[in-house]
């Protein structure tokens, strides 16, 4: 079919391609000293990077610093940074709060495998803002989910969990499943597989972890019944942060915990990318729904490796006595304490979720006039610090709608972006913006101008 007489649709993706593979070469110039870097440490790096998701197409940008709202690379280009570590960057980058706290405790000594005094400040405050009174430290989000679904299992002395099929929750092998299933092997949509990523995670573990469609309470359900007894507990996110942006329906949360409580089960939040960010006591101060477990990282430590999961006395006393065995070397390092104490008490005040919902605001609203004004296929999602901009004809409800729609859209906004000063995280459609305390709201109509040159593009006409 010709482009003039194909479908709206069809014309769009045929003009992406186009645009994508123009933004492409302007990047690729722009960024040729990342190229060269990448090129010539991959005798020591595999793939030339320090973590897979630090690449991307058409390739990786390494950074030399950041200060406040931006981040500046080896080719001595300044961005407005929204990827802010991939959520990581509430306090923006050398707040004057963070470097006086870790350069304090420098000076005072690095580690001593010994709890101090910071931990039990930031174990009260995570207490006040999430409603869980008992807390432990881990150094990644990755080891906070895991520890999460140990308890959930020890307590219980069942093996099996469910998950939300399309969310990721770290790397260990309970929850590498299901995570962008190929939706030819992902089965049928309300009763999808345990599909396990890659060959790394044997499918007989992958096995102990049922998957279900996000919002759908029925799925849930039904593994409740047909595996009575078996299942120790649900992990989920309470707003799903991997696929875009989707929030649960009405109800949704506080179901899935009678439903699971009804079964003797437990529900842990992942809120590694809600937590702080949506509201200070994150999705659980959000929906009003207070789970049995909530793991943390990310924003916690002000840009400092960190971890936390807090918990019902119930399930986090058998940490106290010797039950579930939560241990690490760096668990309450003093840095990370140091630095969780001042993001808490200094950083993270009601001023700066004001600071956030003004911003929000701006790039919400301004995203979605741009939309309109050209006939874009799309919408916004915001809360908080975090939002994103789905280019999708219809709101998306599940991994399944995630799917279908073409990855061009996302990968020619992260271009147009990071073409004109803006970075977001890498790979396109999956991710979503983050501001700080430290952006303005010029930075953020720098967000909206190019999405609007994207645009004007794309549409010339302006629709």
């Amino acid at each position: 079919m010709s482009v003039a007489g194909a479908s709206t649709v069809e014309r769009d993706l045929v003009q992406l391609d186009g645009l994508i593979a123009k933004e492409e070469s302007v990047f690729l110039e722009r960024t040729a000293e990342s190229q060269r870097v990448r090129r010539e440490c991959a005798d020591v790096l595999p793939g030339g990077v320090a973590s897979n998701w630090q690449d991307a197409p058409p390739g990786a940008v390494w950074i030399s610093h950041g200060d406040g709202s931006r981040v500046v690379d080896v080719d001595g280009t300044s961005y407005v940074d929204l990827h802010g570590g991939f959520g990581v960057g509430l306090a923006g980058h050398a707040h004057p709060a963070i470097v006086e706290a870790v350069s304090d405790r420098v000076r005072k000594g690095t580690h001593f495998a010994q709890p101090t005094e910071d931990a039990v400040v930031v174990a009260r405050e995570l207490a006040r803002r999430f409603g869980l009174p008992l807390w432990r430290f881990g150094n990644s989000g990755t080891e906070a989910t895991m520890d999460a679904v140990h308890l959930m299992r020890a307590a219980t002395g069942r093996m099996k969990i469910i998950k939300v099929e399309g969310t990721y929750h770290g790397h260990h092998d309970s929850v590498q499943v299901s995570v962008y299933p190929d939706p030819e092997q992902a089965g049928p949509a309300d009763r999808p597989y345990s599909v396990p990523v890659g060959r790394a995670v044997p499918p007989a573990l992958a096995q102990l972890t049922l998957v279900a469609p996000f919002g759908d309470l029925a799925a849930v359900e039904r593994l409740l019944v047909e595996n009575p007894g078996e299942i120790a507990g649900m992990i989920i996110e309470p707003i799903m942060m991997n696929i875009g942006l989707i929030p649960p329906p009405d109800g949704y949360l506080a179901g899935l915990r009678h439903l699971l409580h009804r079964h003797g089960a437990y529900l842990a939040f992942d809120e590694v990318k809600t937590g702080l960010a949506v509201s200070a006591g994150g999705a659980t101060q959000w929906s009003g729904v207070v789970p049995d477990l909530i793991c943390l990282a990310k924003a916690l430590g002000g840009g400092v490796p960190c971890g936390a999961i807090g918990g019902v006395p119930e399930l986090m006393n058998m940490i106290a006595d010797g039950r579930y065995e939560q241990v690490g070397t760096f668990n309450g390092n003093p840095l990370t304490m140091a630095a969780a104490r001042a993001v808490l008490l200094g950083i993270l005040t009601d001023d700066a979720y004001r600071h956030f919902d003004r911003l929000r605001r701006v790039m919400t609203e301004g995203a979605e006039d741009v939309l309109r004004r050209h006939d874009l296929p799309g919408h916004v999602r915001s809360y908080g610090a975090k939002g994103a901009v789905v280019f999708h004809d219809r709101p998306l409800l599940d991994y399944r709608d995630f799917a279908e729609y073409p990855d061009q859209w996302g990968n020619a906004h992260w271009l147009f972006q990071h073409n004109g000063g803006v970075f977001l995280p890498p790979w396109g459609k999956c991710e979503q913006w983050t501001v700080s305390v430290q952006h303005s709201e010029a930075d953020v109509r720098r967000f909206v101008g190019n999405l609007e040159r994207m645009a004007a593009a794309l549409r010339p006409s302006g629709g």
